[in-house]
């Protein structure tokens, strides 16, 4: 097993695990070399990493052509190859319930790049036998905390009636195992991966509010800190990826993960 990463810290964790970490700009193409050739699976989970707009062209969209190349110049293509997009591609709102069928030509700036390193995957049969295309919805786990950090300090970015579609690290990490074992029939696909009850966020923050034992907070009905817009009132709906490869969160809603996430905390 292999991994890419731009972070220093994170290569020398992954090493200690026994694998084999480069440290490269997935954009660039100093990594081809190094990684061995033969590789059943790929999983691209790049971030932005900052640097609005040209950040994401760079990560998601260069990044995935460098993938591609690297995967062209193989003996033979990748078995199963799975970007991980986002629920970001969907401009929906209203409290609209939002399938993968839903229409994206109306997406926004970042979400148009993300949906053109979907569609660079989907074209590249040459480079790979299948390709999976995960949207998730607003990550939260372990490292990923910052709605708990605006409840603790009493303000919440956004507006309190629309509702928040959230997915767990750990759920997430389940949903790419699920279509790297997918039996061999099934030929990829897109899935929207988010849990199974989109709740306002007055309803989430007021819940964690109570335990964490601060007021509710206020909300500032603005985007978060380096967005532009704020994410549209919609339900993310997750009925394809549970039918289809059998998938289903741990963590079905907010409840259960934060509830874990606050009980690991207490245990530090």
């Amino acid at each position: 097993m292999a991994a890419l990463t731009r972070n220093p810290a994170k290569a020398a964790a992954l090493r200690a695990d026994g694998i084999t970490a480069i440290e490269a700009d997935l954009a660039g193409e100093t990594w081809h070399p190094l990684l061995p050739d033969g590789a059943d699976f790929v999983v691209n989970c790049v971030s932005s990493g900052g640097a609005g707009v040209a950040g994401y062209r760079h990560s998601y969209v260069d990044g995935m052509r460098s993938i591609l190349t690297w995967a062209q110049r193989q003996r033979q293509p990748v078995q199963t190859m799975v970007y991980t997009s986002s629920t970001s591609v969907y401009p929906q709102g209203g409290g609209a319930r939002v399938d993968e069928d839903a229409p994206t030509a109306e997406a926004g700036e970042t979400g148009r790049i993300l949906l053109e390193a979907e569609t660079l995957l989907r074209d590249a049969s040459p480079a790979r036998r299948r390709a999976f295309v995960l949207r998730l919805a607003g990550i939260y786990g372990p490292g990923r905390h910052r709605l708990l950090d605006q409840v603790r300090t009493g303000e919440v970015s956004g507006r309190a009636q629309d509702h928040l579609n959230l997915i767990h690290r750990d759920d997430i990490c389940a949903a790419i195992w699920r279509t790297l074992t997918a039996p061999s029939a099934h030929d990829g696909g897109t899935f929207n991966v988010a849990d199974n009850a989109a709740a306002t966020r007055d309803e989430i923050t007021r819940w964690l509010a109570e335990r964490l034992g601060v007021p509710p907070p206020r909300f500032s009905e603005a985007p978060p800190s380096g967005r532009r817009t704020t994410t549209p009132d919609r339900i993310i709906a997750n009925d394809r990826l549970k039918r289809e490869l059998g998938w289903a969160p741990a963590f079905p809603s907010f409840r259960e993960g934060y509830a874990a996430m606050l009980l690991a905390s207490e245990a530090k």
